[in-house]
């Protein structure tokens, strides 16, 4: 599974945001999946494959009793929503999800392996230059992994 690439698309008024074909055909080629269950992330979304999800909701289950599994069960695993593709290869993600990532109109969908992460446009510029400023501080990490 190698979901890759940052691509910028828009969310209609009807919540519908459009996934990359690649990631549609990594779905249905590794997964046989014709949809992502997606929930909250940070400041953004997150989508995973169905069975994938399965893994983390078994994960979450195993954790001993306490606060970081009330906190993933009440965060992650609550509000998930498994969202189906329709003919154009857009899935409708719920009002209560898109009101927590501050979906408007302009999204950025961005492949990162394993998971796909569904960013407004204003958090992801946030998170990205977050993360820019981590990298720079790890000048000797970036040049040991080639970058």
């Amino acid at each position: 599974m190698k979901f890759s690439g940052e691509y910028n698309v828009s969310i209609d008024l009807k919540g519908r945001v459009s996934i990359p074909a690649s990631f549609r055909d990594e779905l249905g080629q590794i997964y046989k999946s014709e949809g992502l269950v997606v929930t909250r992330y940070k400041k953004g979304l997150v989508a995973y494959p169905p069975s994938r999800w399965k893994e983390i909701c078994a994960n979450v289950l195993a954790m001993s009793p306490g606060p970081n599994r009330e906190a993933n069960l009440r965060n992650r695993i609550a509000p998930a929503k498994e969202c189906s593709f329709n003919a154009q290869g857009r899935i409708q993600l719920p009002q209560s999800l898109r009101e927590h990532a501050g979906l408007d109109k302009d999204v950025v969908v961005i492949g990162m392996f394993e998971k796909i992460e569904i960013w407004s446009q204003k958090a992801h510029a946030l998170i990205a230059a977050e993360s820019e400023l981590m990298l720079d501080e790890d000048a000797q990490g970036q040049a040991d992994l080639g970058f």
